[in-house]
């Protein structure tokens, strides 16, 4: 029954965390209404969706989200190319669970994990 999830991750400024999704990493904004206090982006095939939380401390946000792709490879070699906020932890490597991931922050702190069992 369940089809499709779409993370809600918050962010401090819409501006800029419009400018990072869009601009640096390639997402597009989702429809054609720009809304007040939200903001959605689609990339291929999944979303990602942002509130606006003005009082957010990014050294104490625990947001995150998962996101597979079909070549691990290829996207990190993007993030490298855009210089793409790799975490510190984050590099490209095979975890102990079999799957190869990568993870950057966002302005606001939110960790975004890329990985692919291939």
């Amino acid at each position: 029954m369940l089809t499709n999830v779409h993370p809600k991750l918050p962010m401090r400024n819409q501006a800029v965390t419009n400018a990072f999704y869009i601009d640096l990493l390639g997402f597009k904004p989702l429809g054609s209404l720009i809304y007040t206090a939200y903001s959605m982006f689609t990339r291929d095939q999944i979303q990602i969706h942002f509130f606006l939380h003005p009082d957010l401390d990014p050294l104490t946000n625990d947001g995150q989200i998962y996101i597979r792709t079909d070549n691990i490879e290829a996207l990190y070699q993007e993030a490298l190319q855009h210089k793409w906020p790799i975490h510190p932890s984050g590099k490209l490597g095979m975890r102990p669970w079999g799957v190869q991931e990568f993870s950057i922050l966002d302005p606001d702190h939110n960790l975004i994990t890329f990985g692919s069992e291939s």
